[in-house]
């Protein structure tokens, strides 16, 4: 029962778990007896079957005994006990018929399966000797002939592999062995091949790359590659400071390989920034150290704005040079590169244009994008290192006060400034403002305090001028002089004045053409004046042989008849003309003429030269920085305004000359120098300290009058009172004059525009009245050279009222011309020492004369009595006077010829026609008019008509007063 019931779960599953041959068992006659003896009913044994509990039909093996004693009731009952035994008999005898039926059923399937295993079993026996003898025939031909063959295949196949392993080995180590090649390379500067082997062997690397060795050496070649860049970076920088075609040219190829042509454009602009900022820095470091005389490192770590403050002022022209120089070597590399990127993008277009292939289409225009880059970035960049040299050298100029500076020396960095200003107009077409602004304040705060250091000086100059004649060739020019070189080279301002040959080149070849292939455009040059001389001064000091006799051939000749004179004038003329003779010199000589003719040397001192020459420098200096060429031109015109003053302050000052009425100094003069006196002239020689501040900064800007030195002597009557410094300190003066006239276009070629008002002013009110400053000069002298006094005594003795016409002269008409004699002879000693223009000798003549023909008027007015007669004995003596005096001198007409003759005249006048002529002639003093009254008329009309005309005269007074 108990294997029945375990193996049952269900009647087909039972009979599918049994074992053909170890798990079927036939049942024995018994149990086929008792399976009869059940019912037969299949319904009633399938529900018995059905009772059956689950756990019997379950698979898992249990302990049935167990089982069955464990569900006992706690208290046995034999009747239960045996009907549940009999139930379990039922159950078990229901199972065993089910499968006894079962196998009935399926009996001859039995046994025909079982047939078809015996056969199956012989036929594995059969099968089993088959393989045993394949078996041992395969061995023998294994022996025989199949295991020599193939050993011999899977050789040669090794063999194979072998060669392929070796061939990767040798690359394996030539790729090791790389590095020494690339460290060669680079130490040649051969960047290209240094690339492109490296990239090779990166290509190689990763074909080999399943190796454990080359992984390392891959990472191995990335960092020589990155230290070839870096290597190439260096090699870039190289190029700011020094540019080599061949060189360059490398750096580029290299960059191409790797990619980077645009990279490397902007670390190029990156090092160009560096470049200037060490290039400076170092220049100014050495001189900085070089001064201190120490190895002090405290300037090192200074800032470079900082460090220019240390510069001395002997090292500072050289510094700035150096300076100069370095950057220009940075400029010139930056040129170069552009000049290279042209040529290379003409060429390159030139091979584009000549193997034009579908192909090449991308890389063509991804070459076009990186060189139309690099040109931008080139043309950018120009402006770029243009303004860092301008911030650089800006820094430089602002950091030291250059105001106590010598003039060559500050007039050297103008030229400097001048000259790197001209490398920035042709590097980027810079107007420079940069520099402009700052030189500009250094030059205004340098020209003021240079400017009032050589007014003091003029003053000092002046004060101790003995006026004596500087001897000057005839044939002197400004143009001779160093200062004035510069006109004669015809240069534009913007070009440095430094000297040049006057085979310059050309104006079309620009620094960086002129200096492409060596030399530096800022190396400073020996200053060609130390080796030129000036050759202006007349030979030893002195005039020559022929300029020398003419001042001692002229003698008086008065005895000559003027005839015989002329003729020998006219000869004379027909000699060839001195030149710079003036359109009056040329006309034949003449009496009054102290000039000769034969030699036309200047007049003109050592001050006026000095003058000259500051006028030259600060001309020099004012055409090349045109910003501050009104500020220039405004001082030019103070030296002369205070040379003007300083010759009227010392010869034509003479307040009792200037209230004759005469008209001496015009207007235009007197207004000059007024002007200058309140804008020019400190009056006020002590200071007062309460001043205002205001106050101070005016008087600073002014300078105290001068003072005439006491070697000359204007109150000797031999030396005409001083007429010989006289003529040289006014005709220097002219001199002067003229030479402002003759720069005036070059002035005005510089003055702004704005400013042009100021300088036709200067030239028309005060440079154009030097000449009229003659006027109140002479008439001092011509005031004392003649005694007039004695004159009017030696009239107060004559006899008017005779009864007689007289056919004698009166003895001070013989007196006058004696005097005239005497002032003529003095006039030719004074000629020798020095030169005296005609338009002198006539002012001289024409004053002393126009002075002598009013004291004859002054003497007639004096008159107490006086006949018909007595008039004319008037006449005859001032005609006695002319004819005599027309032989002295060639003036024509005699001055003031008319105001005798008129007021002689004049005594014949009626009482109806003395009152008109009184009113057309008020020339005349109330004196002379009174005196007319009085003693012509004074017979003929009553008191009444008197008294009208006395009336009129005071009317005609009244103003003047």
């Amino acid at each position: 029962i108990k294997i029945l019931l375990k193996g049952l779960r269900s009647p087909q599953e039972s009979v599918n778990d049994l074992s053909p041959i170890e798990s079927f068992r036939i049942p024995t006659k018994e149990e086929f007896r008792e399976l009869h003896e059940e019912p037969a009913d299949p319904q009633a044994q399938q529900e018995i079957i059905n009772s059956i509990e689950e756990v019997y039909f379950s698979n898992d093996s249990f302990d049935i005994v167990k089982y069955e004693l464990e569900r006992l009731p706690p208290v046995l009952s034999l009747q239960e006990l045996e009907e549940y035994r009999d139930k379990l008999k039922q159950q078990q005898a229901a199972v065993s018929k089910k499968v006894a039926d079962l196998i009935l059923e399926k009996q001859p399937a039995y046994v025909e399966e079982l047939e078809r295993v015996t056969s199956l079993q012989t036929g594995l026996q059969l099968a089993a000797v088959i393989c045993t003898n394949g078996r041992r025939h395969l061995n023998i031909a294994k022996e025989g002939f199949t295991q020599t063959s193939l050993g011999l295949l899977a050789n040669q196949r090794k063999r194979q592999l072998l060669i392929g392993l070796l061939k990767s080995l040798r690359t394996i180590k030539t790729l090791q062995r790389t590095d020494v090649r690339l460290s060669e390379m680079l130490e040649e500067e051969d960047y290209p091949g240094a690339i492109q082997l490296c990239l090779e062997c990166q290509k190689a690397a990763s074909t080999f790359k399943h190796y454990s060795c080359i992984s390392e050496l891959n990472s191995k070649l990335q960092d020589t590659l990155e230290q070839i860049e870096e290597q190439l970076d260096v090699a870039l920088s190289k190029i700011c400071k020094n540019f080599d075609i061949n060189h360059y040219t490398k750096v580029q190829q290299a960059y191409r390989l790797l990619g980077k042509t645009q990279t490397a454009m902007d670390q190029l602009h990156m090092h160009f920034t560096q470049a200037i900022h060490n290039t400076v820095f170092q220049v100014v470091l050495g001189y900085v150290e070089l001064c201190a005389g120490n190895t002090d490192t405290k300037f090192q770590k200074l800032q470079y704005k900082d460090l220019c403050t240390h510069i001395t002022s002997d090292s500072y022209i050289p510094c700035l040079a150096d300076l100069c120089k370095a950057l220009w070597e940075v400029m010139l590399s930056y040129y170069r590169t552009m000049q290279w990127h042209e040529n290379h993008d003409q060429d390159e277009a030139a091979v584009v244009s000549s193997v034009s292939d579908g192909n090449n289409v991308m890389g063509t225009e991804e070459n076009s994008f990186d060189r139309n880059y690099v040109k931008k970035k080139l043309e950018h960049g120009l402006s770029r290192i243009w303004q860092d040299v301008q911030l650089k050298v800006k820094t430089y100029l602002l950091g030291t006060d250059l105001s106590n500076f010598k003039y060559d020396d500050f007039i050297f960095v103008l030229d400097v400034i001048s000259r790197l200003m001209q490398v920035g107009e042709e590097f980027c077409g810079s107007k420079s403002e940069v520099l402009q602004e700052s030189i500009r304040k250094q030059s205004v705060n340098y020209f003021k305090t240079y400017h009032r250091t050589r007014l003091e000086e003029l003053r000092m100059f002046l004060e101790n001028e003995t006026w004596e004649l500087c001897p000057v060739k005839s044939s002197f020019s400004i143009l001779q002089l160093h200062e004035f070189k510069f006109l004669e080279q015809s240069r534009s301002p913007s070009v440095s004045p430094s000297k040049q040959p006057a085979s310059a080149i050309s104006s079309t070849v620009t620094l960086f053409e002129q200096y492409c292939s060596g030399g530096n455009p800022f190396e400073i040059q020996a200053d060609s004046k130390d080796d030129e001389t000036e050759d202006v001064l007349a030979s030893n000091g002195v005039w020559n042989e022929q300029e020398k006799s003419a001042y001692q051939e002229y003698d008086s000749d008065s005895d000559v008849p003027e005839e015989l004179k002329r003729d020998y004038v006219d000869e004379q003329t027909g000699d060839a003309p001195i030149k710079s003779v003036s359109r009056e010199t040329l006309r034949s000589r003449k009496r009054s003429d102290y000039n000769l003719n034969k030699v036309n040397a200047p007049i003109l001192t050592n001050t006026t030269l000095n003058v000259i020459r500051l006028v030259g420098k600060y001309m020099q200096m004012m055409n090349i920085l045109k910003p501050i060429a009104f500020d220039v031109i405004h001082f030019m015109s103070q030296l002369f305004d205070y040379y003007l003053y300083a010759v009227y302050t010392f010869f034509g000052r003479n307040d009792t000359f200037e209230s004759t009425g005469l008209g001496l100094s015009s207007s235009r003069l007197r207004t000059t120098l007024n002007r200058i006196q309140e804008s020019l002239i400190d009056l006020e020689v002590s200071a007062d300290p309460s001043g205002t501040l205001t106050a101070a900064e005016e008087r600073k800007e002014k300078v105290p009058s001068p003072h005439l030195s006491h070697l000359v002597v204007l109150t000797s009557g031999n030396s005409l009172y001083g007429l010989a410094e006289r003529v040289v300190a006014t005709e220097s003066l002219v001199f002067l004059a003229e030479q402002f006239e003759f720069l005036q276009p070059h002035l005005d070629a510089v003055m702004p525009a704005a400013k042009k008002p100021f300088l036709q002013q200067f030239y028309s009110q005060t440079v154009s009245t030097a000449s009229e400053l003659r006027k109140p000069v002479y008439w001092i002298v011509a005031a004392k050279a003649i005694d007039y006094e004695q004159m009017l005594l030696l009239m107060a003795n004559v006899k008017w009222d005779v009864k007689e016409i007289m056919s004698q002269h009166n003895v001070y008409v013989d007196a006058l011309l004696k005097e005239f004699e005497e002032f003529n002879r003095r006039l030719n000693d004074v000629s020798k020492r020095v030169r005296i223009p005609l338009p002198v000798s006539n002012i001289l003549w024409e004053h002393c004369i126009r002075l002598a023909n009013r004291t004859l008027v002054e003497g007639y007015a004096n008159v107490k009595k006086c006949s018909n007669e007595g008039r004319a004995l008037m006449q005859l003596d001032f005609q006695q006077f002319l004819m005599k005096l027309e032989k002295l001198t060639d003036i024509r007409p005699i001055p003031d010829k008319e105001f005798v003759e008129t007021y002689i005249k004049a005594y014949y006048l009626t009482e109806n026609d003395m009152e008109c002529w009184i009113k057309e002639h008020r020339e005349y003093s109330t004196k002379q008019l009174t005196n007319l009254v009085n003693i012509c008329l004074g017979t003929y009309i009553n008191k009444k008509a008197r008294q009208k005309l006395l009336a009129t005269i005071d009317d005609i007074d009244r103003p003047k007063r």
